[in-house]
């Protein structure tokens, strides 16, 4: 299993490969009768197993499928492609009340034992008293005991008196010089979008009194070329690119596909995994290869030959004031301009269409997209996450979790969203350990999520399971396995 596999929900891997393969058709759609041919040619592709990293390859109705349900949920196709969930996933483990309390009385006479040994000791147990009825499967009792907060304890000490190695990275330094280069364009308006950082040629001077160089975080249109979202800021981070993608998203739709460089901001977890989950397929350009995104440099050229040339004379320039005039410049100049290879003005050509857009869905279901999601375990003695050196407070309804998973934003940890395993929806928000507030709180008792075991003082007697092996071991009629060793005798007083 590769090491970028191990931090993320196998539903989620499973979802985003079958996107992977119908997304191109989504991207582009095929003409009419071109469909069956496009899927014959997807299924004889190979593709990289999300959990194995083995080739596979897929049915022709298989994909065919998976592309119609994509194609039919417009808000989240990526969703729509997740495993269902079982329909007992959530109740109560189906096992007998006379084998509660006999698991109930074992666990409380052996705490410190594994789900694995207690399932081996209610072998010899049932033997003995039938009634109770047939043994559940190791999968069921492992279940039970963990919604009854049956977990293993660390066995306490009596006190007596007196490396993998991550392969090597692959040279990114190759020549493309054998490969011819074309000119492309996408056949549907939102089918791709360009997004690219501009350096400005001028400085500006901050409220800190210190100069900086704005970069200009842009998103253009491949087909009409139309600009969705233009903003100036004084970092080149992810939470810049995220704060101005989702303010696109919310002009223009959402799209179908998205092209960038390989930018730090660009590769990280929050934006990738953010593009997944609204089912835009990422693709970037390959290494020293930039005129792939060479329709954002010309418009790159067209932002400083025109708009900074035009705030030459303004001597104090905010960046407050160069985001109102390039709003201004791009829907009043730019946007209404005749483009000299379409013929046509941006705005008049995205509008004209065809488009395969795609509604864009509210804030926070964006604000909950892009974010990373990563496997925790908690800590068992006070209930706590730690998320980049932060420690967060689990609700108590959910500490008999071995492990769990969690979606946040490394720029804002004021809270953190704990999400659900198999459907990968929020259960709640986690916030940081307030330990002042603690402090002056009064403590809860702990009631366990299911029934309560019985706190009676444990019996002291030998595990059923190897009572078991010596009586099968003294009827083989086999020698003994050891010669005693004599005591010493006790010494005579005088």
């Amino acid at each position: 299993m590769s090491t970028e596999n191990d931090n993320t929900r196998r539903e989620a891997l499973w979802a985003h490969l079958r996107f992977a393969v119908v997304g191109p058709l989504l991207a582009a759609p095929p003409n009419r009768g071109q469909l069956r041919a496009e899927l014959e040619r997807l299924s004889e592709k190979t593709w990289r197993h999300p959990i194995s990293n083995k080739p596979v390859q897929f049915g022709l109705s298989t994909i065919e499928g998976w592309y119609y349900k994509a194609r039919a949920e417009r808000l989240d196709p990526v969703g729509v492609l997740y495993r269902k969930t079982r329909r007992d996933r959530g109740r109560q483990a189906s096992v007998s009340d006379e084998l509660r309390q006999t698991l109930d009385a074992q666990y409380r006479d052996h705490p410190a034992w594994s789900y694995q040994l207690h399932y081996d000791n209610l072998s010899p147990r049932l033997d003995k008293q039938p009634q109770q009825g047939p043994l559940p499967s190791y999968t069921t009792i492992r279940r039970f005991m963990k919604q009854n907060s049956l977990l293993k304890k660390k066995r306490r000490r009596r006190r007596d008196s007196a490396p993998e190695t991550s392969p090597p990275s692959a040279n990114r330094h190759e020549s493309f010089e054998a490969r011819e280069v074309r000119s492309f364009e996408s056949e549907y308006v939102n089918a791709l979008w360009h997004l690219d950082y501009h350096h400005c040629s001028r400085k500006l001077l901050s409220s800190e009194g210190e100069w900086f160089k704005p970069k200009l975080m842009a998103v253009l249109d491949d087909r009409s070329r139309l600009g969705c979202h233009l903003q100036w800021y004084r970092k080149e981070t992810a939470e810049e690119l995220v704060h101005a993608l989702c303010q696109a998203f919310m002009k223009r739709g959402l799209p179908r596909a998205l092209l960038s460089d390989n930018g730090s901001a660009m590769r990280a977890d929050e934006v990738e995994q953010g593009l997944a989950r609204l089912g835009i397929v990422h693709e970037t350009t390959l290494p020293y290869s930039p005129y792939q995104n060479g329709k954002q440099e010309v418009f790159f050229a067209q932002v400083e030959g025109r708009l900074i040339a035009m705030l030459e004379g303004v001597p104090e320039l905010s960046l407050s004031l160069l985001n109102e005039a390039t709003q201004a410049w791009l829907e009043m100049e730019y946007q209404r301009r005749l483009h000299s290879e379409t013929r046509q003005t941006p705005l008049e050509r995205f509008l004209q269409g065809p488009t395969i857009s795609r509604d864009c869905p509210g804030i926070e279901e964006l604000r909950l997209a892009f974010t990373s999601e990563q496997p925790r375990r908690p800590r068992k003695t006070d209930g706590t996450v730690s998320i980049e050196g932060i420690r967060f407070e689990l609700p108590s309804r959910f500490r008999h979790l071995d492990k769990l998973w969690v979606r946040y934003a490394a720029w804002d940890l004021t809270h953190v969203f704990l999400m659900d395993e198999t459907s990968g929806k929020p259960l709640c928000l986690l916030y940081p350990l307030d330990r002042a507030r603690n402090a002056d709180k009064a403590r809860r008792l702990l009631a366990p999520s299911g029934t309560a075991p019985d706190l009676a003082a444990p019996q002291k007697q030998m595990a059923p399971l190897l009572e078991k092996f010596m009586q099968d071991y003294a009827e083989s009629g086999l020698p003994p396995a050891f010669l005693p060793f004599p005591e010493p005798k006790p010494k005579e007083q005088s």
